[in-house]
């Protein structure tokens, strides 16, 4: 029976003894964030579970008797669940989260790609899995890691590099501090990523003598941090010298809010923008000044720009190597970075302006009133922008070939089988071909249409992201695009989205393989091999033909196969007019890609080989690094 709450001498509450679990659920299910409107909302949106050896007694005793207040949804993997916990906090720009739990041995392993995931895109997620006995009474218990040299190590021990913060709780009063320091770290403009609280199973339903303060927690309120005054000057008068600047606009633009602030300083200086992936959908994509996208997979209006600048002013940006053209494509430019995060801000030698970005775009365009860029380059950069605009529409029109479309005429049928509602499209992806296309041609009318996962770029973030993007904006129609490759690798949160009363669209591109990784392969001079399944079975093997649609319509979904685009068109309007999860599966051929664009990556070719065609493309390997800035 649990204790009554303890009073102090004048009468007030002061503690309640319950368990650490209990604490833990509770100082969640009261947890509000503060808006920029001064709304306040949940801060964490549910809580991810797959109950198993660890968890279930304990925290799944604390996470049922709070099911009102704190929602509790169950998935059918522990990587599947994770990633929809990460893609429901992007889509919600960081402001939200979700929290998922696991239980102690494969269950919290299956936690660490999608801990990586978060981790490199510096996204929040609330990691719980259940661990060993701090006791050891019982070790070795059903799934513990014994390690021969450290007794205190176990399979969570795994999620320590792949996460900003992490904790084991060794008795039931730690969850006082490490909670909170957890939330700081998520809700760190700087710091922000996932964080781990390992739960050993027994200490999980210990009780303690829980302060009452601790259930009823203040209201987060996001920092956003100003520069220093040194810093912007030095930030300003940098611009104010450019004569042909560019910005470019990272994902840290979207989690700030500074979409607007963007648009404000690029439209009175004249400044032309250019998207990362992350950055994409920063301005809609119909701005005057908007060049479309940059770097590899980036338009030939913004990397052309790009290479001529004399500034380039990133913008919440971690300059990862498909932005810079790994280091090639800003040589000729003064790179200074607006950044939250130092570490981001001095990359690449560049000047730094630390702070947040809508505050450091709002302060850069109240001091340079009055300078714009050079007229000419501004007329330039709006004219290349209208170009590949009406480019865009031309490489998404299928061509009548009779052939197998490609990428790019899927996604304009998509996109046009809603003429008169794209502003609720949101776009999700993550790996393969698909990414490369999208970021050129996919058109994003407001800030997060356009959800892609290119940090970690991980096969299998598609279908469960979509649904976490579902779930942060329920009003939205969630298309997920993904090939066959990454489908096969995860696809089981189809059945958890029709479970949930989440409808997604998936649209499966079958290609017949990895297609995207086998041109790599023989760009690089490689054979083929590996990679499509019709190079893949062995003598004595079989020929695999895999029927998408009844696959998907065996999880719940109803599922179509369509013959060419005019059948995706009509697939998809009827589609977005069902209530249930649908997915459409159409041929498509890996051969042909956007030549339009794109900038040179790195790609190490051996020095050495039997092959002429890789001696070769070592050769264009040497001469691409010549242009490489280091």
């Amino acid at each position: 029976m649990a204790r009554q709450p303890q009073t102090r001498p004048g009468g007030r509450l002061k503690t309640e003894r319950i368990t650490m679990t209990q604490a833990l659920v509770r100082h969640l299910a009261a947890l509000r964030v503060e808006l920029d409107d001064g709304t306040l909302l949940p801060y964490c949106g549910g809580v991810w579970s797959i109950f198993g050896h660890g968890n279930v007694a304990g925290l799944g005793e604390a996470l049922w008797a709070e099911r009102r207040s704190l929602a509790t949804h169950r998935a059918h993997n522990e990587q599947g669940m994770a990633h929809a916990a990460i893609a429901y906090a992007k889509a919600n720009f960081r402001r939200r989260i979700m929290a998922v739990t696991s239980s102690i041995g494969p269950g919290a392993t299956n936690l660490v790609t999608a801990a990586a995931l978060a981790h490199v895109n510096r996204l929040p997620v609330l990691l719980l899995p259940g661990d060993t006995f701090a006791s050891r009474a019982p070790d070795p218990v059903l799934q513990q890691l014994e390690d021969f040299h450290h007794g205190d190590l176990s399979a969570n021990d795994a999620l320590r590099p792949v996460t900003r913060y992490f904790d084991r709780l060794m008795r039931p009063e730690q969850v006082l501090t490490a909670l909170p320091r957890a939330i700081q770290v998520m809700t760190d403009p700087a710091l922000c990523g996932p964080v781990c609280l390992a739960l050993p199973q027994d200490v999980q339903t210990q009780a303690f003598d829980c302060p009452l303060d601790f259930l009823h927690p203040a209201p987060i309120r996001l920092r956003r941090p100003e520069p220093d005054a040194g810093e912007l000057a030095h930030a300003i008068a940098a611009l104010r010298a450019a004569r042909r600047p560019v910005i470019v606009a990272g994902g840290g633009v979207l989690y700030s809010g500074a979409s607007e602030a963007l648009a404000a300083l690029a439209l009175h200086s004249g400044i032309p923008v250019a998207e990362t992936q992350a950055g994409k959908s920063s301005l809609a994509w119909d701005h005057p000044m908007n060049l479309g996208a940059v770097g590899v997979t980036g338009s030939p209006a913004a990397n052309e720009l790009a290479r001529e600048a004399d500034l380039v002013l990133a913008v919440g940006s971690r300059l990862q190597d498909f932005t810079t053209g790994s280091h090639t494509l800003f040589t000729g430019a003064k790179l200074l970075s607006l950044n939250v995060q130092a570490f981001d801000a001095a990359k690449w030698h560049g000047q730094s302006l630390v702070c947040d970005a809508r505050v450091g775009l709002t302060r850069l365009a109240a001091e340079t009133r009055g300078w714009a860029a050079d007229p000419a380059w501004t007329d330039r950069a709006r004219a290349a922008a209208a170009t590949w605009n009406a480019r865009v529409t031309e490489l998404t029109l299928a061509a009548p070939t009779g052939a197998a479309p490609y990428d790019a005429e899927v996604i304009g049928a998509v996109r046009d089988s809603a003429p008169d509602s794209p502003q609720r499209d949101i776009a999700v992806c993550a790996a393969g071909t698909l990414p490369a296309e999208l970021h050129k041609l996919w058109r994003a009318a407001n800030p997060g249409g356009y959800h892609v996962e290119y940090g970690y770029s991980c096969m299998g973030y598609e279908i469960a992201g979509g649904l976490g993007v579902k779930m942060a904006r329920p009003d939205a129609e969630v298309i997920v695009m993904v090939g066959d490759g990454s489908y096969l690798m995860m696809n089981s949160e189809i059945a958890t989205s029709v479970m949930l009363g989440r409808k997604l669209i998936v649209v499966v591109l079958d290609n017949r393989g990895y297609g995207c990784i086998q041109r790599l392969q023989t760009a690089t001079g490689g054979a083929h091999f590996n990679n499509l399944l019709q190079d893949c079975v062995p003598e004595g093997g079989h020929d695999v033909r895999i029927d998408f649609a009844a696959h998907a319509a065996s999880l719940g979904a109803e599922a179509v196969h369509v013959d060419g685009i005019p059948a995706l068109k009509a697939a998809m309007q009827r589609a977005r007019a069902a209530t249930r999860t649908q997915v459409i599966v159409i041929n498509t051929t890996h051969t042909r890609t956007t030549d339009d664009g794109g900038c040179w990556w790195e790609v190490a070719v051996p020095e050495v080989s039997q092959r002429p065609e890789v001696n070769d493309a070592h050769a264009l390997y040497r001469a691409g690094k010549q242009n490489q800035r280091l």
